[in-house]
């Protein structure tokens, strides 16, 4: 986990392909051993043992999109006099580099008033700084006699991603880790104490909440280890980052806008050419105008408007509407208008010298409240430390006890963090207070296993105890049945239950995305205003401040979750696997966020206005509930067939909740492939292959309101070919993901992934 930036690292830390020896998938809630981390399941990757995996170990792999990644592992082990392993090393080294693809989707936002059609343009996914504004929106006279008629809602010039992002990935690794064995004649059983490293460096495009460019950061992390296998652990280590270069294109964009003119002084000059040049063409062109006359008869002064024709003329002159709002954005970009703003400059247009300096600027600066840049600084770390113990008594298999503590130490200078606090006297300059934070952790947990009938049913239960510093004590329960019918046949039952405490950003998060404020909420909120009803408000006659509706946010809790699991796992005819398991969950506390504004009003017009996105839990029970099965079939001695289903379904049906609950999950998917290994045939040895499709259905994806959308159902068809060379300890791949070309997104906001075909090498020289 980065620490202060808050995303999974994934791989970016990780060691090389070369040091994985196997990859374990640990579904569903797994707080008892792992921790309030582990709400939705656990990646558990095991490297290899430099006693066991001796030698010398290389790979190179290159492929479309300037894809180049290379590494190299050496592991050995050093005898004592009695001839026994006593300490064994091992290093890692792996660099990788490509081309990302590009985001480049300029379909309309989902569910935004606007589209392709509109004259005044629209709210595109990957162009920043097109968003809607209030004071852009002339809607409600576009078809009337007013001097704004026509004009509509219209967009501001925006700057699209790619050029505010390099997406030239980067992304090298180092690993070092030093094994001593304090009873080397005990072998594998010997107490073993472990000191490791591991350092990563790279450049990315990161999409969580919003899109970030994740330049030259760094993260470092060690860990010092005493175990003993299947007895006990203890365990530290400590992970920091460096966010280098990194910063916010989203914001870029709107600060890049702000340097050549403000939102109200371009919503201005727009309406003040609209006004003066292309009303008079409108009515020049035979758009009605009001008619007034007086009536001799009632000795009254009638008006009349001819509403059926404006509505024709405006479907008829739809292309000239196009064609004068695409002039107005030209002449409102290019200087000041006079009679308009009279403050403003050129739009700064990218890769011209102007906003190259500009740019640099503003991602060099930090996105606080004394620079007003849109860089991140964070130089945060966590420090956790765990151990276990295994005891065998007689009365049962085993019984584990454990505790944990983890504590975060944020820092990043207000750029991400509420660790600056502001302060304006009057008279005087603003002041910027740096503002310690930290967040303390711990847990304790139980387990016990106990087999009865003849080991053929196996009865095991845990209990976990996690206490945060800002939160109370909670308890995460979990028990399990797997009963053995008959051989290879297993039938398991279990309940599981888990917490997720909030994150650092959920409790701590004061991050300015240029359209609104994302922010913890650690102490609650009072008096934010509905957004439905803000839009009643300003929409009326008179601005009516009776419509506005206020609401509270109570402080942020943690998440539970409670699981109840049931499956079923057979062998038949020895060669056709089958596991199937069906699950119902039930969440407490739901985590998400809600949107509201803080206002601040002068008589019934506003004066001051924010948008704040606070992290806040759901009102409501939530539930889910899913199936998946898999099977695999091995035939003809070389040759698999496998495939595998799931459904996955959140049950939210309460409309009125706030709460986004960003499941983010396809309701259906499958795989199926087929695959070969080790085959040998009169014309080629020792070679194999897998082809494997993949079917996900559409689904909604939940981010920031910019980035949140529909993704359409897609398939994808992967497939590799290997031949080793045995008498040089070599394996020759090629193969390609997405084969067909199939370019699909996979996240709202992010880019249509293509396909990337490769080849690779891996060389192994096994020391004995």
């Amino acid at each position: 986990q980065a620490p202060g930036l808050n995303f999974s690292l994934g791989n970016f830390l990780g060691t090389s392909e070369l040091d994985v020896l196997k990859v374990d998938l640990v579904v569903g809630a797994s707080s008892a051993f792992y921790g309030p981390n582990a709400f939705n399941g656990v990646i558990d990757i095991t490297t290899k043992d430099p006693f066991f995996q001796k030698g010398l170990s290389a790979s190179v792999k290159g492929g479309e999109r300037n894809m180049l990644e290379t590494a190299i592992r050496w592991a050995d082990a050093v005898k004592n006099k009695e001839g026994y392993d006593f300490f064994g090393y091992k290093f890692n080294l792996s660099y990788l580099r490509a081309d990302d693809w590009e985001a480049d989707n300029f379909d309309p936002v989902f569910d935004t008033q606007t589209g392709i059609g509109n004259p005044g343009r629209y709210n595109a996914v990957n162009i920043y700084g097109d968003e809607y504004q209030s004071s852009m929106d002339q809607s409600d006279v576009f078809n009337t006699f007013d001097d704004l008629a026509g004009l509509g809602q219209y967009h501001r010039t925006g700057y699209k991603e790619s050029d505010l992002v390099s997406y030239d990935t980067r992304n090298f690794k180092s690993q070092a880790s030093l094994h001593f064995r304090l009873q080397p004649e005990l072998a594998e059983n010997s107490p073993e104490l472990v000191a490791a490293g591991n350092f990563s460096q790279g450049t990315t495009v990161y999409q969580g909440d919003n899109r970030f460019s994740l330049k030259n950061i760094q993260f470092y992390q060690g860990r010092l280890e005493l175990k003993k296998r299947d007895k006990y652990f203890i365990r530290t280590y400590a992970t920091r980052d460096n966010a280098g270069d990194s910063y916010d294109p989203y914001f870029t964009a709107l600060r890049l806008q702000e340097r050549a003119k403000t939102n109200v002084n371009w919503s201005r000059d727009y309406t003040k050419i609209w006004v003066d040049d292309y009303r008079e063409r409108m009515r020049e062109l035979g758009y009605p105008d009001l008619e007034v006359f007086f009536d001799p008869v009632t000795m009254q002064v009638v008006t009349n408007f001819d509403q059926a024709a404006a509505d024709a003329w405006l479907v008829n002159f739809q292309d000239s509407l196009v064609a004068w709002h695409a002039e107005e954005e030209d002449i409102v970009n290019a200087n000041a208008v006079p009679g308009g703003s009279s403050v403003g400059q050129t739009f700064l247009e990218p890769g011209t010298d102007r906003f190259d300096e500009a740019f640099k600027d503003i991602v060099t600066s930090l996105n606080n409240f004394d620079e007003q840049g849109t860089r991140f600084y964070d130089n945060s770390a966590l420090y956790h430390a765990q151990g276990e113990y295994i005891f065998n008594p007689d009365f049962a298999e085993s019984i584990r006890v454990g505790a944990s503590t983890r504590l975060y130490t944020p820092d990043s200078r207000g750029t991400i963090f509420y660790d600056t606090i502001s302060t304006t006297i009057v008279g005087q300059d603003t002041t910027i207070t740096r503002r310690k934070l930290t967040n303390f952790q711990y847990g304790i947990y139980t387990g016990i296993e106990k087999k009865f009938l003849d080991d053929n049913l196996t009865a095991s239960a845990t209990l976990r105890m996690d206490k945060n510093e800002n939160f109370d004590v909670l308890f995460s329960p979990a028990v399990s049945l797997v009963w053995k019918p008959k051989a290879n046949n297993y039938l398991r039952f279990s309940f599981s239950s888990a917490i997720r405490n909030p994150t650092l950003t959920d409790q701590y998060l004061f991050l300015n995305v240029g359209r609104a404020t994302l922010a913890g909420n650690l102490d609650g909120v009072e008096g934010l205003i509905d957004l439905d009803s803000f839009d009643e408000y300003r929409n009326s006659n008179d601005l009516d401040t009776s419509i506005l509706k206020f609401f509270d946010i109570a402080p942020v809790e943690p998440e539970r979750v409670k699981s109840f699991e049931v499956g079923y796992r057979t062998t038949l005819w020895n060669s056709f696997y089958v596991d199937a398991s069906y699950y119902y969950s039930i969440y407490d506390k739901f985590l998400g966020y809600n949107i509201g504004i803080d206002a601040e009003f002068d008589g019934n017009r506003v004066r001051d206005l924010d948008v704040y996105r606070y992290s806040a839990n759901s009102t409501n029970q939530v539930t889910t509930q899913g199936f998946s099965i898999g099977m695999n079939y091995y035939f003809a001695k070389y040759y698999q067939i496998s495939g595998n289903y799931s459904f996955n379904r959140l049950n939210k049906t309460f409309e009125d909740d706030p709460i986004i609950p960003a499941f983010n999950t396809p309701e259906h998917k499958y795989n199926i492939s087929i695959s070969g290994r080790g085959i040998q045939t009169s014309f080629l040895k020792n070679w194999g292959f897998n082809v494997n499709y993949k079917w996900v259905k559409g689904f909604l994806f939940e981010g920031s309101p910019q980035f949140t959308g529909f993704i359409p159902s897609y398939g994808l068809v992967d497939g590799q070919i290997n031949y080793e060379f045995k008498k040089y300890n070599t394996i020759l791949k090629i193969g390609a993901s997405n084969i067909l070309n199939n370019e699909t997104f996979q996240a709202y906001g992010g880019p249509r992934i293509g396909r990337l075909a490769y080849a690779s090498l891996v060389y192994e020289f096994k020391k004995k």
